[in-house]
């Protein structure tokens, strides 16, 4: 089967309705999948009913079945059962933590590399890559182990931005990653903007949207990816 990936840097761009700017880059891995389970376990303070009723409401044109994990006795069987995997924003420790509390990080694997498609923004983007060691959140609880659902072979840096407020005089992003390469000189990070996102479809990788990503590898520091760039040979 051939692995369907879709991960948004974002669920808006600039003040876009909640998630409408993903809409088309949704729709057509729904096509003849009806039923989908959302995982919400990043929306700490968000709660997750509330959050599932955003996503449904954001989702409402595409006509799919949404229930939430949490609604399920068995979290491992709702992974099973759906046709495809919602991952949503928020906190990527808590996200990260819960996938292990409830034994759900080689299960989602093992369903995903088998075809269900996987859609994720944020911090479900960033369980996406090989670890969270390049998210931006917090780190407010301690899940086993920074090791992710290794869809892509390589770090991912959601949100990405290199703006310094006046008189801010903490570390930019560009600032950070580099960091994480001198500690890690031959793990890649690709950084996407807002509104952006990557899509695997098999040994295919693009970034789709608009606006241009930026490469971290050791000494190669913010490269310029150009929107719409074919980036399949990072699977490699």
């Amino acid at each position: 089967m051939t692995i369907q990936a879709l991960l948004l840097s974002s669920s808006r761009e600039g003040d876009s309705p909640y998630l409408q700017h993903t809409l088309p880059y949704i729709a057509p891995l729904t096509t003849g999948r009806r039923n989908w389970v959302f995982v919400p376990y990043a929306g700490i303070s968000l709660g997750y009913d509330n959050y599932l009723t955003r996503v449904r409401e954001g989702l409402a044109s595409l006509n799919i079945n949404i229930s939430g994990i949490h609604e399920h006795s068995d979290p491992r069987q709702a992974i099973r059962d759906a046709d495809g995997i919602l991952v949503g924003g928020g906190n990527t420790f808590h996200l990260l933590h819960e996938l292990y509390r409830y034994d759900l990080l080689h299960l989602i694997r093992e369903e995903v590399a088998a075809g269900k498609p996987y859609i994720g923004w944020s911090a479900g983007s960033n369980v996406a890559g090989l670890s969270i060691r390049t998210t931006n959140d917090m780190p407010i609880i301690e899940p086993p182990s920074f090791t992710a659902l290794g869809l892509l072979p390589f770090q991912l840096n959601p949100h990405y931005t290199d703006y310094q407020a006046p008189g801010h005089n903490g570390e930019t992003r560009a600032q950070r990653l580099l960091e994480f390469t001198c500690v890690d000189p031959l793990t890649p990070v690709v950084g996407i903007q807002e509104g952006s996102a990557l899509l695997r479809e098999g040994d295919s990788l693009k970034l789709l949207g608009d606006k241009e990503g930026y490469l971290f590898k050791g000494e190669i520091q913010k490269q310029v990816i150009a929107a719409g760039s074919d980036l399949s040979a990072m699977l490699a």
